[in-house]
């Protein structure tokens, strides 16, 4: 770099030597026509020209052309001696005026030269600080500021390291992505913030670095620093949201469990009790009804620890369901045959002709589990709880369970299948919370989707289910094939 200055400094010498040699012998031959003062007008052209190469070839363009208008044009011709007083005092004047243009419009180029730099150098930072505005990792600032720096000051080598948290590596990047030179770096940079150094800077020159280059590497290595601690704060507000939302559904979900828990275990204890006391005899019908309590709180408990688990799954994507071919209205009936609830009705409208759904037959009982419990919860007595099935076309399935609830507010027709999110009688009716979110992790592993709405007087849970397994269609019924 510094070579190629030296050529082009001496070039533009050369050029303002030239330019008045020229001019010389343009005036030369025209000597005797043109009067002493036009001369020396024509003479200050080449001066001005030389003087936009810099400050330096004007005043070399003024001095030549002071001395080549003594030697050629004041008598007496070929010689510096001046005789008149005329003469001397246009010569003053000449040089004089050489001089003021050269340094006018060597001035005004090196004014331009700094505002071109100046303005090449915001748009740098413009560009650096562009792309590091949107960066979110470590990693991509040090890509980021390695690649521009490299591109505009053109070192042999840059390595950039930022380190936000010490138990955390480092992240390193070079550019070009070569081994450093086996010497240490000409240049080293720290990434400092308020928190202290996150990094560094290194530079293998080829050339010593001019001020703006230094001015530019330090303002780059403050919005690098400013970066990578946006990022680090960002990185430790996540932490805090996650570990907040963490406590929280920990918290939920002892509460939840805890109260779940200890009603069943009340009834139990109360039975146990009663049983032990020998106030009830072996052959009582109270005997039967204590002992039917014991195992419905079993129960009870057993779809709760169920629940955790099976939610425990889905979180951890462990829910693989067992795709096989199911005749979808078998599965229904046989949850709505062992809900054993007297003060509900069911409506049913599954047809034979339903194409048989590829779909995990224990997975799906849960899902209508889930879903007809819920119903039960909500509608009030003597309603019916409607269960519809239809094939939507070829390829997917649209099942609904409606009962006569309440309706749900829209804004939160989505969250209902959040876990532990309940919107109505929250305070009166029992459950985890869990239900509906295991619900959907069932569709959603078997290639559904699943939503609520409210209908005209009821309130429908739908969800679909694809036709195909591996892209093939169902097969034909049983009683389908015995009628052909």
């Amino acid at each position: 770099m510094l070579t190629r200055l030296h050529l082009s400094s001496g070039l533009f010498y050369a050029s303002a030597i030239v330019a008045i040699a020229v001019t010389t012998g343009v005036l030369h031959l025209l000597r005797d026509s043109l009067g002493t003062p036009i001369i020396a007008l024509f003479y200050l052209l080449p001066v001005g020209v030389s003087a936009m190469w810099g400050l330096g070839p004007g005043l070399a363009a003024a001095i030549f052309a002071f001395l080549s208008f003594n030697f050629f044009f004041i008598s007496p011709f070929y010689t510096f001696g001046v005789h008149r007083t005329q003469d001397v005092l246009v010569l003053i004047v000449f040089f004089v005026m050489a001089l003021a243009i050269s340094q006018l419009v060597g001035r005004a180029q090196s004014s331009r030269a700094l505002a071109e730099a100046r303005e090449r150098e915001a748009t740098y930072l413009y560009t650096l600080t562009t792309s590091l505005a949107g960066l979110r990792t470590e990693t991509d600032i040090a890509h980021a500021l390695a690649d521009h720096l490299h591109d505009i000051l053109r070192p042999a080598s840059v390595e950039i390291v930022i380190q936000s948290d010490s138990g955390t590596p480092p992240a390193i990047r070079r550019a070009p992505a070569e081994l450093p030179p086996s010497a240490g770096p000409d240049h080293v940079v720290p990434l400092a913030t308020p928190r202290g150094p996150m990094g560094e800077i290194r530079l293998w020159q080829t050339r010593p670095l001019t001020p703006p280059d230094e001015r530019l590497l330090r303002t780059a290595a403050n919005q690098a620093a400013l970066a990578a601690e946006r990022v680090a704060l960002a990185q430790a507000e996540t932490r805090a949201e996650v570990l907040g939302e963490s406590d929280r559904l920990k918290t939920a979900l002892l509460s939840s469990v805890s109260h779940e828990l200890r009603t069943p275990l009340a009834t139990i204890k109360a039975a146990a009790t009663s049983l032990r006391s020998g106030d009830v005899s072996w052959e009582s019908k109270a005997r039967d009804e204590l002992l039917a309590a014991v195992d419905e709180e079993v129960d009870l408990m057993n779809r709760l620890v169920g629940n955790l688990l099976d939610m425990s799954r889905i979180e951890s994507g462990a829910l693989k369901p067992n795709r096989e071919w199911n005749i979808l209205g078998e599965i229904i009936s046989g949850v709505v045959a062992r809900v054993r609830d007297q003060r509900h009705q069911f409506d049913i409208d599954a047809p034979d002709t339903l194409p048989l759904v590829p779909a995990d037959y224990v997975q799906m009982e849960q899902v209508f589990a889930n879903l007809i419990s819920n119903s039960l919860k909500y509608a009030p007595p003597a309603t019916t709880i409607c269960i519809r099935a239809r094939a939507q076309d070829e390829s997917t399935l649209v099942v609904q369970v409606s009962n006569e609830g309440p309706h749900v507010p829209p804004e939160h027709l989505e969250r209902i299948f959040d876990k532990f999110y309940r919107v109505t009688a929250a305070d009166r009716v029992t459950g985890t919370g869990l239900g509906l979110s295991i619900c959907k992790g069932i569709v959603e592993a078997h290639g559904g989707r699943i939503w609520a709405e409210n209908l005209p007087g009821r309130f429908a849970f739908n969800f679909t289910l694809p036709l195909t397994l591996d892209g093939a269609p169902p097969p034909a019924l049983p009683m389908e094939t015995e009628t052909e």
